[in-house]
């Protein structure tokens, strides 16, 4: 059964209060296109978006759902490119908690496969960083409890996808994508390339098409 949708289906899926995983490294591997039809046709409120970095403030994407003011929080490794994030940032109008990358990496992993957190000496010793986390001794070691990341929704793209949702990513595309396609029951992709199923090379398949809900067809946009 196809899993192919219109795009303007995609807005359904979007809903207050939601929160959302989306992949990408700045611009690379971003669901660019898709993130910025939802963001100028459906108006939203209250989203905690979680991502490596913010994007770029004065681009499209997920920058244009905090600059709409969608977004109360937003947990990720880096906001510089986001100058208008940052200003909320420091004017109290948007909450931003900042992770490591590797952290928030192993975080969102740890939520996808359903185990109970991370165990990282990053941050250990650091009074605000240890703050109302559990501190666990291995083997004498130290190590911070950094517990598991998942999402209502996760907006992802690929390079290719099959209708069945098997989706084949090319290099540093695959970055935050392929864990959160496993973080959150809705998994929404936008596909530079739609192809029948058979055409994909099943060895160059990262994500299967069981955990993907909604595929859009980016060249549509």
């Amino acid at each position: 059964m196809s899993k192919v949708i219109e795009k303007e289906k995609a807005l359904d899926l979007f809903q207050d209060g939601q929160t959302i995983l989306f992949g990408g490294f700045l611009n690379a591997g971003s669901a660019n296109e898709l993130l910025q039809y939802v963001a100028d046709n459906k108006e939203l409120k209250d989203l905690t978006i979680i991502g490596n970095d913010a994007h770029f403030g004065d681009r499209e994407g997920i920058a244009s759902f905090t600059a709409k003011k969608y977004v109360k929080r937003v947990i990720t490794s880096y906001i510089g490119s986001d100058r208008e994030l940052g200003r909320q940032m420091n004017a109290g109008e948007t909450e931003v908690v900042l992770v490591p990358q590797g952290t928030l990496a192993e975080r969102i992993r740890a939520g996808g496969f359903g185990l109970g957190g991370v165990l990282t000496p990053t941050g250990v010793g650091l009074e605000e960083i240890e703050e109302g986390k559990e501190i666990i001794e291995v083997d004498g070691r130290k190590f911070l409890l950094e517990k598991p990341i998942v999402g209502d929704i996760a907006v992802i793209n690929c390079a290719q996808a099959d209708t069945y949702g098997n989706l084949v990513f090319t290099g540093m595309t695959r970055n935050f994508n392929e864990l959160m396609a496993f973080a959150a029951p809705t998994v929404i992709v936008q596909a530079d390339e739609v192809v029948e199923p058979g055409e994909l090379d099943p060895e160059r398949i990262s994500v299967p098409g069981a955990v993907v809900t909604h595929i859009v067809d980016g060249s549509k946009f």
